[in-house]
């Protein structure tokens, strides 16, 4: 289970280092990691085995629907196959650090199965992009009967 947000620095070739704690967790499996974008403007980073039921979710939906279309090509065609180095450093290609405006401080945020890669200024504004979001009073989908 990944949770919480640490801010990280890309070094210059572009590679994270992955905190020690959750480095095991994500080698699940022989290592093998998916990292792709996400329409939000952050990135994802699943262990393959986490990653492959919903990319077959994404595959199965319709292809001529351009909205199922659109996301397809977002979260399927920029996935890679990836891994990390022997000192725990996950290189992000860079239309992937592009796509999410990555520079050199960035947030790796746990979402339970996986983390959202953000840039700095991305995360930094979420919580007004929440409090817009909520500002009517109604939960949003899947979150009616949550009290915290």
């Amino acid at each position: 289970m990944f949770q919480g947000a640490i801010a990280l620095n890309l070094d210059a070739k572009g590679r994270m280092a992955i905190p020690a704690r959750h480095r095991d967790a994500l080698a699940t499996e022989g290592g093998r990691l998916v990292l792709t974008a996400h329409p939000h403007r952050c990135l994802l980073l699943y262990p393959e085995p986490a990653w492959a039921p919903i990319r077959d979710r994404i595959l199965a939906a319709p292809s001529f629907d351009p909205r199922s279309a659109a996301l397809k090509r977002v979260l399927v065609g920029n996935a890679r196959d990836e891994q990390l180095d022997g000192a725990g450093r996950l290189l992000i290609a860079p239309e992937l650090r592009a796509h999410a405006a990555l520079e050199k401080q960035i947030w790796l945020v746990g979402m339970g199965t996986h983390f959202e890669i953000w840039s700095d200024a991305g995360w930094q504004g979420l919580p007004e992009l929440a409090a817009a979001a909520l500002a009517d009073g109604a939960p949003p989908p899947g979150f009616e009967g949550i009290s915290l």
